[in-house]
């Protein structure tokens, strides 16, 4: 016989390429499970010829490790159809081994297959060397080559359905898996060519017409590298744009649900919007149609956000929405739901048992918005007015609940504000009259409906006139003159009192400049300040702006401040008011006496005359307390240098108290009624002085 021999590095070099390709068959197997549809069987028959090269590779590295002293070589056909068997059973290793079960029949049977087709490849590529006389082989060493490629074929098929399946420290399972595998398909292969003997004066027949040993191993290493490398390559870029689409996908998923908060969602206080809104209340009516039951809808909106935001700024309105749509969801119950469906507006859908239930939730939802906040550092003060709908009595559907809830909170403010209100079938009718109103209002100015009157101050006890208070009528084109009481608090609910307090001012300025160029320059024009104006941050701009239009020193314009208005927020007002009478301005505390002044602050403020309450005025002949505090006010007036001016004189008998009083101007139906500036004169012509005439 003659006596083999193995080269040592070639031998490491077989088990190195068992091992790799093996581990890299492995990582395919992640790419099958990954895949879907069409490219599953694109990956299956990738993977396959990257295991079968690697494992035909193998084996002729270790056949190319075996020497004989003798030429070899390789017949092209039988070592082609030997690489054909090996793709064909890796093929079929991982079709079976990536199925979603793997029994023990299926596996003992699948892995008897793979094993013969193993068998075959090794035994065909032996052939392949067309020895003559032939190989003479040992029986048991093949069973037992067979019996070890059985195996190796049920430990392959095992772990690469192992392998399909999530589990921590992926890739040292993946090296040891592939470092058995190498194990196994060597030991086969070498036992394989242990059962080989060759007779003496044994030749090659292919060593003529076959494959060079040197060209053979020149093809396998070219071969087994670069299918391996393609594989590798693949499957990595792969699973990196695998990588990619999962977290593409993953920012897409988080996208959409961004966008679904968007559409749902307030996006300043999260809370849901009306979209959302509306969904729950067709819910919460398709409930109740099918179960019976009431709940309530609560329309709540927040008095006096207008003039926090012309005060302070958006960015303070901004920061108060939120803490008051915290303080909502803090006051309700687990079953209550709340949505911020405008500026300042906020629904709550509230189930209950009856009305008192209702009127419980808006109670507490009233007393939570009306405290004070504190917004960094800066307090903040506004009230809260609701209006309660309850189905199915006051409607059966979303909108007419939400009109009548909105119809009940606009009554509730009218009413008093900081309160709530049920719905009645007659608010209807007056949120409706109102809606008008505020839309006519807003054309108003366009339309030339607004004109300012103008009622004389006289000196007391019955002249000259020293100027007059501007006064603002609206002349409705259907309703005629609208009483100010009716739309002036239309207007400050609206923001609307701002541009046409300013446009007063500028039309009672306007209209002294007339007065001064026709010689009674020594009159003075009053114009009322609402709180609204008083907190606007431009205000002190527009009045300077204003005078330097007319060309009018400051002293000719008095500003009116009620008492409340002024008492509000005293350091504030002082700084307001410093710089008003800074202009020249004089300043007026109207309806003194009605509010709860501290005298130190009253003291402290820049006025220049206290105006005493019409509502004390018209009860001096019958009511001596009133007759008391008129007489304390133009005492306290005297004491602090302010003059006293007393309106709604009416009668003899109140001009001349006031009079023996000390009052030092009168103002009152009974000395001049408001008439619009080109009836001024006339009108007061017996008792109008100018500047010549004194002199």
């Amino acid at each position: 016989m003659l006596t083999g021999q193995y080269n040592e590095v070639l031998v490491a070099i077989s088990l190195l390429v068992a091992v790799l390709s093996a581990y890299t068959a492995l990582g395919l197997a992640d790419r099958i499970r990954a895949a879907r549809g069409p490219g599953t069987r694109y990956w299956l028959l990738g993977s396959g010829v990257a295991m079968g090269v690697g494992i035909w590779s193998m084996h002729f590295v270790g056949m190319l490790a075996f020497s004989l002293p003798i030429p070899l070589g390789y017949d092209v056909s039988r070592t082609i159809l030997s690489l054909v068997a090996a793709i064909a059973c890796s093929a079929f290793a991982f079709w079976v081994g990536c199925r979603d079960t793997l029994p023990r029949r299926r596996l003992a049977a699948a892995a008897l297959v793979m094993g013969v087709g193993i068998s075959a490849m090794h035994y065909v590529g032996m052939d392949a060397m067309q020895m003559q006389p032939a190989i003479i082989f040992e029986p048991w060493l093949v069973a037992l080559s067979a019996v070890i490629a059985v195996t190796a074929s049920a430990a392959a098929l095992w772990l690469i359905h192992r392998h399909r399946q999530d589990h921590p420290g992926v890739r040292r399972y993946r090296a040891a898996a592939a470092l058995a595998m190498g194990l196994a398909v060597v030991g086969m292969h070498f036992t394989g060519m242990a059962s080989a003997s060759f007779p003496l004066n044994s030749i090659c027949l292919a060593s003529n017409s076959g494959i060079s040993a040197g060209w053979m191993a020149t093809s396998v290493t070219i071969l087994c590298l670069g299918v391996l490398a393609i594989a590798w390559v693949v499957a990595v870029l792969d699973a990196r744009l695998e990588t990619r689409t999962a977290a593409l996908a993953s920012s897409l998923a988080d996208a959409n649900e961004e966008l679904v908060q968007l559409a749902l969602h307030d996006t300043l206080t999260k809370l849901p919007n009306r979209v959302l809104l509306e969904e729950r209340l067709q819910q919460a009516i398709a409930q109740r149609q099918e179960s019976g039951g009431h709940f309530a809808v609560i329309f709540v909106d927040l008095d006096g956000f207008k003039g926090v935001n012309d005060v302070y700024g958006h960015h303070t309105g901004d920061a108060l929405l939120t803490e008051m749509a915290q303080r909502t969801k803090r006051v309700l119950r687990s079953r209550d739901s709340v949505a911020r469906v405008g500026g300042d507006e906020f629904v709550v859908l509230a189930p209950v048992n009856e009305p008192a239930d209702a009127a419980a939730v808006a109670q507490r939802l009233v007393e939570a918005l009306s405290q004070p906040a504190d917004l960094a550092g800066q307090f903040v003060s506004v009230t809260a007015s609701a209006g309660i709908a309850v189905y199915p009595e006051d409607g059966r559907d979303s909108d007419t609940l939400l009109t009548n809830a909105d119809a009940a909170m606009y009554h509730a403010k009218r009413t008093g504000r900081a309160g709530f209100s049920f719905f009645e079938p007659s608010m209807n009718a007056n949120a409706q009259e109102n809606l008008l109103l505020v839309q006519d209002l807003r054309l108003a100015g366009a339309r030339n409906e607004l004109e300012v009157y103008y009622q004389p101050k006289f000196i007391a006890p019955s002249g000259p006139v020293i100027g007059a208070e501007a006064l603002l009528r609206w002349n409705h084109p259907t309703r005629g003159v609208i009483a100010p009481d009716v739309f002036i608090p239309i207007a400050e609910r609206t923001g609307m009192i701002i541009p046409i307090g300013q446009w007063v001012i500028d039309q009672a300025c306007g209209q002294l400049r007339q007065w001064r160029d026709m010689g009674h320059t020594g009159w003075k024009v009053s114009v009322n300040l609402s709180a609204m104006q008083f907190a606007h941050e431009d205000l002190v701009d527009n009045v300077r702006q204003i005078l330097g239009k007319h060309e009018l020193p400051g002293a000719c314009l008095v500003l009116e401040v009620t008492e409340s208005t002024a008492m509000r927020d005293v350091q504030a007002s002082l700084t307001v008011l410093q710089k008003l009478v800074d202009l020249g301005v004089s300043i007026s505390i109207d309806d003194f006496g009605t509010g709860y002044s501290s005298l130190l602050y009253l003291k402290r403020l820049p006025a220049a005359e206290l105006k005493i309450d019409r509502g004390f005025i018209n009860q001096l002949e019958r009511d001596s307390e009133d007759a008391a505090i008129v007489s304390a006010i133009v005492a306290l007036g005297q004491q602090l240098n302010l003059k006293v001016v007393a309106e709604g004189v009416e009668t003899a008998e109140q001009q001349a108290f006031l009079t023996n009083l000390g009052c030092n101007s009168l103002q009152g139906f009974l000395l001049g009624r408001p008439v619009p500036a080109r009836q001024f004169l006339e009108a007061h012509a017996d008792v109008i002085e100018t500047a010549d005439a004194k002199t």
